[in-house]
């Protein structure tokens, strides 16, 4: 399996399970060379073949753009794998029940064994901690890095009204992670609605976390996302 295929394929994913839209990205550590990362050229994600990526250094600096256009929040990518050497793959995306979650001070936690990983920590970042007026886009190096220093050692971070950040070792996981913390934030929102304001839900605890994330590769589930994501359009 080539990268190029996987982040051909992870791009489409996102966008049939409604993670991105015209918008959002995916991008994988070069295999090669892990100074190095593969990103779509600013094009709608659904649409991305194996032309449209472009190679970058951790600079977020176009290597072979050849005319191509760069998304603009590509120092996302770049600033998250300078400071994670443990990361292969991120994504970006708006993600529509995560978005509310950011906005309301409410804490995503963990309800579903599928996005145990959400009781690692899904922290808030706040641009207005970084640039006052801003369109709400992580548009440079400083503000990917201040990106990077809010979401830590976490699996994903939540961008205030503006979407998230999802991270993993493998695309599988990246990918994996953002379709299910989509799933799991529309799940905490039903049961927030069930219970009412006096509710209980019962949340997994740390033993649980902690037994189920190092288990949630996503490797049934990718092989089958990837497969369907190709056979529908071939990837260049």
């Amino acid at each position: 399996m080539s990268q190029i295929e996987d982040i051909v394929a992870g791009y489409r994913v996102l966008a049939e399970h409604g993670i991105i839209d015209a918008y959002g990205h995916i991008s994988l550590r070069h295999e090669d060379d892990p100074n190095k990362y593969l990103l779509a050229r600013s094009v709608a994600p659904e649409i991305v073949t194996a032309d449209d990526i472009i190679e970058y250094d951790l600079d977020s600096t176009p290597l072979n753009a050849a005319g191509r256009d760069s998304v603009k929040e590509r120092f996302i990518h770049g600033e998250i794998y300078k400071a994670r050497p443990d990361v292969f793959a991120v994504v970006h995306n708006h993600s529509p029940t995560v978005v509310p979650f950011s906005v309301t001070g409410v804490p995503m936690r963990p309800l579903f064994h599928m996005a145990s990983f959400v009781g690692y920590g899904v922290p808030v970042y706040e641009i207005r901690d970084h640039k006052q007026g801003s369109d709400l886009l992580v548009s440079d190096p400083a503000l990917g890095a201040s990106l990077a220093a809010v979401l830590g050692d976490h699996p994903a971070a939540l961008l205030r009204g503006h979407g998230a950040v999802v991270v993993g070792e493998n695309v599988a996981r990246a990918v994996g992670r953002s379709v299910y913390l989509e799933m799991s934030a529309r799940m905490q929102l039903q049961a927030i609605t069930l219970a009412g304001p006096n509710g209980n839900i019962t949340y997994l605890d740390e033993a649980e976390v902690a037994a189920s994330t190092p288990v949630q590769d996503y490797y049934r589930a990718w092989p089958m996302w990837r497969a369907k994501a190709l056979a529908k359009f071939p990837p260049s």
